[in-house]
């Protein structure tokens, strides 16, 4: 089977300061809805900001998970990273696939920063689970190594060592330190450019989702295990520049494990036909 998969850091739903604020939320449900996608990965989301939805307007009455999902008549699941003065924010999933469990764990590294996982296992049409850890590591060399050692030992006690797994986020790894240390657990870089350098991709070849407007660092990354990337993508421009200030990162994924079934919900020569970005 294939899916199509997004990262997306959608910077809370809004963007710009001061009287320039403005809510993009719902240009962001438009754009997702172009991508057709199968999962998508979201970190900052919001849950609520009273402030905001005073202020601002267009500002849902749902959490933005459960307004996006609605649109685009996906399953949602969510957990909390950071609680503020207004409202809380933290990752979620879309899946067009059933959810089965939910889990989340905070590896927040000191207290400016709150950080979590989001563990959802999607059941696929038949066979095993397909477990998708939703990741928002911080801005600190330091924490992001400890958060780093913090996943791996989360896949170890709670994904069986067999099942396929997507972990994808803003990982906030400029430099691609942590790819080579995912390995541990199987996990491949599908987000990758084919072509290397001395073994390693390069940074020039990694694609880049910061900032939307001249997307320039690679921070969002998606890294599989059992699945190998027949397409990857951005959606990037002007459009997208309006709507975050990261880049959705996009990725067909094709399961290698050979008891994989073909997805009953796209056409596979439709889906192969179709752009992976609006």
């Amino acid at each position: 089977m294939e899916l199509r998969v997004a990262s997306y850091n959608i910077h809370k739903g809004v963007l710009g300061h001061g009287p320039a604020k403005r809510a993009s939320i719902l240009e962001l449900q438009t754009a997702l809805q172009g991508l057709e996608p199968d999962l998508v990965f979201l970190q900052e989301v919001q849950f609520l900001h009273q402030r905001n939805a005073r202020r601002l307007s267009g500002w849902p009455a749902l959490p933005q998970h459960d307004f996006l999902a609605q649109a685009l008549n996906m399953h949602a699941a969510y957990r909390t990273n950071a609680c503020t003065r207004h409202g809380e924010h933290g990752n979620a999933l879309l899946s067009r696939y059933p959810i089965i469990d939910i889990a989340h764990c905070d590896v927040s590294d000191h207290r400016f920063e709150q950080r979590g996982l989001l563990h959802v296992q999607v059941a696929l049409p038949k066979g095993g689970p397909l477990h998708c850890i939703v990741v928002h590591f911080g801005l600190f060399a330091a924490s992001r190594q400890r958060q780093t050692d913090r996943l791996l030992d989360y896949i170890a006690a709670r994904v069986p060592a067999q099942a396929a797994l997507i972990v994808a986020g803003d990982f906030n790894d400029w430099h691609g330190r942590i790819g080579p240390q995912l390995l541990q657990q199987g996990l491949v870089d599908v987000s990758e450019p084919p072509l290397k350098t001395n073994g390693k991709t390069s940074w020039r070849k990694r694609v880049r989702t910061y900032p939307a407007r001249l997307p320039l660092m690679p921070l969002d990354r998606i890294y599989a295990r059992a699945f190998s990337a027949s397409e990857i993508g951005l959606g990037w421009g002007r459009a997208w520049a309006r709507l975050s200030d990261h880049a959705p990162l996009l990725a067909s994924l094709r399961c290698d494990q050979p008891d994989c079934p073909e997805s009953p919900l796209h056409d596979p020569a439709a889906a192969a036909s179709a752009p992976i970005a609006a």
